[in-house]
């Protein structure tokens, strides 16, 4: 009873517990198109899937695009017949997917105005990235405990009170990136074939990084 009397005299821990967040907003530096080319007919002749690709291959390497990020990644083709006649038949229009990876996204504008118009069938952005997410969630987390630890101290100041050092500090689940801004891509695209004076400016959507942190400092 003795122990148990003297443990009831003992002062609580004063503390102070908040959260603190933080953000930042990057446009992507690494963007991957996809871009499908198809066979088509010119008057009387057919415009063969390799004419194109050449096309589009040095359109891409002349656009400083390094050779390993050129790609391809899908080959498709139809016409009804039974697929055993597919190869020989002349009415068959095959199908490539090429995947580009790009830093700078007006790049697409002049590699497409390299390529035979006809022979486009389709351009989309299949992802984007950043090359220094790592450094940059880093970045936002130490910013959001250093938001936690601001808003400790007024608090505490504001009744006379100074914080001390921390008891805990807890990473919320929010180091997930999310988009923040629409892409005016398909402007872009119709566009692709204007002269460069002509074309509008245009933004790519930005990433955004978030971070919470709930943190408990020691009152002194």
């Amino acid at each position: 009873m003795s122990w148990a009397q003297s443990n009831d005299k003992t002062p609580p821990v004063k503390k102070i517990s908040v959260t603190g967040s933080a953000e930042s907003e990057i446009t992507p530096d690494i963007i991957y198109f996809d871009i499908t080319l198809h066979e088509y007919k010119n008057r009387n002749s057919k415009v063969d899937i390799s004419t194109l690709e050449k096309q589009l291959q040095k359109a891409a390497l002349d656009a400083g695009v390094r050779s390993s990020d050129f790609t391809i990644a899908n080959v498709y083709g139809f016409n009804g017949d039974q697929w055993w006649k597919k190869k020989k038949d002349p009415d068959f229009m095959a199908r490539k997917t090429y995947r580009l990876k790009l830093s700078k996204l007006d790049k697409i504008n002049e590699i497409l105005a390299a390529v035979d118009d006809e022979g486009i069938e389709s351009v989309s952005i299949s992802s984007y990235e950043y090359s220094k997410m790592e450094s940059l969630r880093k970045e936002v987390k130490e910013k959001a405990i250093q938001a936690a630890k601001t808003k400790a101290a007024y608090l505490a100041a504001a009744i006379d009170e100074q914080i001390g050092g921390a008891l805990e500090i807890q990473e919320l689940n929010t180091d997930n990136y999310s988009d923040v801004r629409p892409v005016m891509y398909n402007t872009m695209v119709r566009a692709a074939a204007a002269p460069a004076a002509d074309m509008p400016s245009i933004d790519f959507k930005t990433i955004k990084v978030r971070a919470e942190v709930n943190a408990t400092f020691f009152i002194k």
